[in-house]
């Protein structure tokens, strides 16, 4: 019985130590979220930006391809972390 208690104190203290280190670790869901957040916002004011203004078209493309540039940086954070 003793043994028992000894090995479910010592698993206790493991998984306290791993919480612990989960806890303090960077948390790349808020990242991930605030990057798809400003994905979407600078898809829509580019795709607003290239029907309003014809005649800027270059601007509301630099606003979506750094979107689609933010949009990767998450793809990559969400498969490597």
């Amino acid at each position: 019985m003793e043994d028992i208690n000894e090995m479910l104190a010592e698993q206790q203290r493991e998984l306290e130590r791993i919480r612990s280190k989960r806890n303090k670790s960077f948390d790349t869901e808020k990242l991930r979220r605030l990057l798809n957040v400003l994905f979407l916002l600078l898809a829509f004011v580019g795709v607003i930006l290239y029907f309003a203004m014809p005649d800027s078209r270059v601007t509301a493309l630099v606003v979506i391809g750094a979107g689609m540039i933010l949009k990767v940086a998450e793809f990559f954070i969400r498969f490597m972390f």
